[in-house]
């Protein structure tokens, strides 16, 4: 007898097993990439804001370092953070400085996460309200403001809103679609550097511009010493009042040591700008846009402290879930120690050896014990035959016609144990089922022989 080869299973039943375990794998790598681990895009959208503006100048910023990792960032000028709103709700921008008091969490602190499709990442910067007059003293409240021309900002920007919303504590507003109130009092659709100069010019009597302090028109404005710069004596009841708002101190000689600017600690109320994407920003994009705002927003400024921004506290939005693990545990691990586009390509690869893990272990455990399984039974069957045979040839005595079927069917259950490879544990059984075949066949000779048959089973 030959010695039984290794385990293998008939050719035709291996090719079905081989496709349906690819099959199978093939499926799970193309639900990890379509679903799980996509690739970030090349390219994202942020609105920024005027271009001679603090946020067009962050922007600026964030466009060289991701820049730097392959990324690149369109950068898309409007009229402020209420447009830059608008742009993040309709989809045409992935990203956006937003200013504070405008998000659906400064109108409704309870508003659940599912109300917006909007995240913010960051805090990133405190936006004080800056107010600038010539003459006026404001300090006591901007009840004096009534009856002049002020520069509120640029309809459809966050200074525009809040500013209205501020003057209207005040008890100071213009009718819609007017030009100015009954009193005289006149608000002027300007901001920026325009806003400062329409000051200088003596064409508006105040401006608000709220903005960070590094905002070109505020360091104007600041270094001019014609220009009186308002504090006010209401910003801690205004903040406790309106939550959106924070009292800063804009501290003596901080502008200007040398001039002694300011003369005195300015008391101001802030707002916070906040970087806002769409809830489906790629994960490993949102990453990267914070470790931007961290070069970008951690050194101090005339306002803040080293480190104070990026902050997760006092968004106007619900927090991303990975702004949220950012800020307790720090960037991914494999972006520690990887360039982005390697720690993304590290991170899809682990995503796709878990599936195949997850089918192959239990496979690779499954599969011998259902291999020796369908050979058990293929022996098993072969004795069940021999059994039956062995049955009826004792019971009975066979005609002509059942002796040569017999005789068929017994070379046939030969064959096919001579054909199958069974593996080496089996070779006793296998020996056993051969002997087993010689009894019912000597049998059936008996049979034969008795009836005067010319061949025997042999």
């Amino acid at each position: 007898m030959k010695t039984p080869a290794m385990p293998t299973l008939p050719t035709g039943r291996r090719l079905v097993l081989w496709l349906a375990l690819i099959a199978a794998l093939a499926v799970a790598i193309w639900f990890v990439v379509r679903y799980v681990s996509p690739l970030p895009p090349r390219m994202i959208v942020m609105s920024t804001g005027a271009t001679d503006g603090a946020y067009h100048r962050f922007g600026l910023r964030y466009q060289e370092l991701l820049k730097a990792e392959g990324i690149r960032l369109e950068l898309k000028p409007s009229s402020g953070g209420v447009e830059n709103l608008q742009r993040l709700n309709d989809g045409t921008v992935e990203v956006a400085f937003v200013q504070g008091g405008t998000g659906v969490l400064a109108l409704d602190p309870d508003a659940s996460a599912d109300s917006t499709p909007l995240r913010s990442l960051a805090t990133v910067a405190f936006e004080p309200v800056w107010i600038f007059t010539r003459t006026l003293d404001v300090s006591k409240g901007l009840e004096a403001l009534a009856g002049k021309r002020i520069a509120v900002g640029v309809a459809g920007s966050g200074n525009y809103q809040v500013a209205h919303q501020l003057l209207a504590v005040y008890g100071i507003t213009v009718p819609d679609g007017q030009q100015g109130a009954v009193d005289g009092t006149a608000f002027v659709n300007s901001g920026g550097l325009a806003a400062a100069e329409q000051l200088a010019k003596g064409e508006v009597d105040a401006v608000i511009i709220i903005a960070a302090p590094q905002a070109p028109a505020v360091q104007k404005l600041l270094a001019d010493p014609a220009v009186r710069l308002a504090s006010l004596d209401h910003v801690e009841g205004l903040a406790r009042r309106y939550p959106y708002f924070r009292p800063v101190s804009l501290k003596r000689g901080s502008v200007n040591p040398k001039l002694d600017l300011p003369a005195q600690d300015v008391s101001l109320l802030a707002t916070t700008a906040n970087l806002v994407v769409r809830d489906e920003l790629h994960p490993a994009l949102t990453y990267l846009l914070l470790e931007a705002a961290r070069q970008v927003h951690r050194q101090p400024s005339l306002i803040n402290r080293p480190d104070d921004f990026p902050s997760a506290q006092g968004t106007d939005f619900p927090l991303s879930d990975q702004a949220d693990r950012y800020f307790k545990h720090g960037r991914p691990f494999l972006q520690n120690y990887l360039p982005f586009w390697a720690a993304n390509y590290v991170q899809r690869l682990l995503l796709l050896l878990v599936p195949l893990v997850a089918i192959l272990v239990p496979l690779g455990r499954v599969l011998p014990g259902l291999i020796g399984w369908r050979r058990r039974s293929r022996l098993y069957r072969r004795y069940g035959e021999l059994k039956f045979l062995e049955q009826d040839l004792a019971s009975r005595k066979l005609d002509a016609a059942e002796r040569g079927e017999a005789l068929s069917r017994l070379d046939h259950i030969e064959e096919e144990i001579i054909e199958t490879k069974f593996p080496l544990d089996f070779s006793d059984r296998v020996y056993t089922l051969r002997q087993h075949v010689d009894y019912v066949r000597a049998q059936l000779n008996r049979q034969m022989e008795a009836a005067g048959d010319r061949r025997d089973a042999r």
